[in-house]
């Protein structure tokens, strides 16, 4: 059952998300979360950098589609600039965004990556569709009240998981 919340792969930050290592696995496109995976969740505009790792990933031939469980405002003040399709209030961790999101790529499960900062929506939404997992460091140190929850349990887990060997990076 815990299997369900460990991420196939562990990063520090998006920018470690290489498009040729992807290519090479077979891989066309990314599904990522927004808040405190690309940007801080207060923070509404794509950082410089982050909108040269945009362009480095289209030019490479990976798709990116956002997908959030926060409002059509926030997703698409975000995205709309960056022109990066999106699907707002997805209900993560439940599939039917990433299926949808997938489909609308055009892409199989074994052709995508699901990038997020949480392992109770990203991390095992991806899992139960059966979809390669990447977790990030989030960027942001506070988070919203419901986050804040999310992430002590997160903690135990991953410490949990540590102790039974299922994870060997550091915090």
């Amino acid at each position: 059952m815990f299997k369900k919340f460990l991420p196939n792969e562990h990063v520090e930050s998006i920018f470690e998300i290489d498009p040729e290592k992807l290519k090479s696995r077979g891989i066309k496109g990314v599904i990522t979360d927004l808040d405190n995976t690309l940007v801080g969740w207060n923070r509404p505009d794509a950082t410089p950098k982050l909108i040269k790792w945009f362009q480095f990933m289209r030019e490479s031939g990976i798709f990116i589609t956002v997908v959030s469980n926060n409002t059509k405002e926030r997703v698409r003040r975000f995205s709309d600039p960056v022109e990066l399709p999106f699907i707002y209030r997805a209900r993560k961790p439940m599939t039917k965004a990433f299926k949808t999101a997938m489909n609308d790529m055009n892409l199989k499960r074994d052709e995508i990556v699901i990038v997020g900062d949480q392992l109770f929506t990203d991390v095992l939404g991806g899992n139960r569709l059966g979809v390669h997992t990447i977790l990030v460091v989030p960027i942001a140190k506070n988070d919203g009240w419901l986050t804040k929850f999310n992430r002590k349990m997160e903690y135990y887990l991953l410490q949990w998981m540590k102790r039974k060997g299922m994870i060997f990076w550091e915090d």
